[in-house]
């Protein structure tokens, strides 16, 4: 059965800013709370096709994924479907929005199959259920980095 999460919130900058942001070859990083790190194998320019190879450590136990990117479009958004990892389909929409010059919408869509093998299913359902507390941190850590780097730039 396939499995949604959805999540969205507001962030006091223009949405080229927002966009901007998730553009940049460390938003993931930026974007990834404690106990959890991103090690980056590669990473090829956001482009449609576009590659990113890492390691997401939980804890001490490393899962490697690859994802790849499309239906970009360089103001409102884009696409990353799990190339290959622990979930046996996963597909994230991330969709950026104007509510007017000054404030935007991210908005996040994920539809996923958990893992086959018994240790995947596990570690998969470990991931889902922590989706809440993830996009909590990312909602936080977005709105803290794009707002600052917006204001900076405003004056």
């Amino acid at each position: 059965m396939v499995k949604r999460y959805s999540h969205n919130f507001r962030v006091a900058a223009p949405l080229e800013s927002v966009a901007e942001f998730h553009r940049d070859s460390q938003a993931l990083k930026l974007l990834t709370p404690f106990p959890l790190s991103v090690q980056v194998h590669r990473q090829e320019p956001m482009g449609e096709e576009s590659i990113v190879d890492f390691t997401l450590w939980l804890g001490p136990f490393p899962v490697r994924w690859v994802a790849q990117h499309k239906d970009i479009d360089p103001v409102h958004g884009f696409t990353d479907v799990q190339v290959r990892g622990p979930f046996a389909y996963w597909e994230h929409k991330h969709t950026f929005n104007s509510v007017d010059e000054r404030t935007s919408t991210v908005e996040d869509d994920i539809q996923a199959l958990l893992g086959k093998t018994p240790i995947e299913w596990i570690v998969c359902l470990l991931m889902w259920v922590g989706l809440p507390l993830l996009f909590a941190y990312r909602s936080w850590a977005t709105r803290n980095l794009v707002e600052k780097r917006w204001r900076e730039n405003e004056n």
